[in-house]
């Protein structure tokens, strides 16, 4: 018998990834389309785009990994804070272990008995899971978040800047909106099926803030063009 496959397994790193490609789609495709209301050459929309994809990248890589860093400092300081409490004061940790089960439904007796047993078994592994709630699948993972994010906004910014180099300049600045509005409804679906959520709610989020970014970058460039 093989243990049921949780959705929430899937949490960090699908977090990052699918994080990465829509910033890759959106930031990169909304760059191209402020350039090209501003631009009727494609040498300045390409280099704009590139440049956009290769900074977005290194930067949602790290930005990724130092804040994902952090909350795994965070979580280290606990539970060696935990370590210390287990060991100069072990009878108040059980105690306080016992009440988490209790207000959890089971009773008095039963609870102090769970948490003698499961602190034989490993009083931290105990503690870090029911009292911090840290445990295997929610730990933070620095460099697993920062490479899934990284790849997948790689992944999701060279989308627009294909887009670029085949499409006609003069129609440039629709193209992107559409081709990216796509792009982001095909993420949005793949992110619902992977993570077991809805797919028409995750269609229309991304739809609304893709339009969001993009229409404003449009405005933005536009009003640059007029001026220059």
């Amino acid at each position: 018998m093989e243990f049921e496959e949780h959705y929430v397994n899937r949490s960090n790193w699908l977090r990052a990834a699918i994080l990465g490609a829509n910033d890759g789609i959106l930031s990169t495709a909304s760059i191209i389309i402020g350039v090209a209301a501003a631009s009727t050459t494609r040498e300045p929309i390409v280099l704009a785009g590139v440049a956009g994809l290769v900074a977005g990248a290194l930067s949602m890589a790290a930005g990724e990994y130092v804040s994902v860093s952090s909350q795994a400092d965070i979580e280290n300081a606990d539970l060696e804070r935990e370590k210390r409490e287990l060991l100069e004061m072990p009878k108040e940790e059980l105690i306080e272990l016992a009440k988490i089960y209790e207000k959890r439904g089971l009773d008095k007796k039963l609870s102090i008995k769970v948490a003698e047993q499961l602190t034989a078994h490993n009083a931290l592994e105990a503690h870090a899971r029911d009292e911090l709630g840290i445990n295997e699948i929610t730990q933070a993972k620095p460099l697993e978040a920062a490479l899934a994010s990284g790849a997948a906004f790689v992944f999701g910014g060279a989308l627009p800047i294909v887009v670029v180099y085949f499409g006609a300049i003069k129609n440039m600045v629709y193209l992107q909106y559409i081709s990216a509005i796509l792009f982001l409804i095909v993420l949005g679906i793949t992110a619902a099926k992977i993570g077991g959520s809805n797919i028409v709610r995750a269609i229309i989020r991304v739809t609304f803030w893709g339009t969001m970014a993009m229409g404003i970058t449009a405005l933005i460039g536009y009003a640059f063009g007029t001026i220059i």
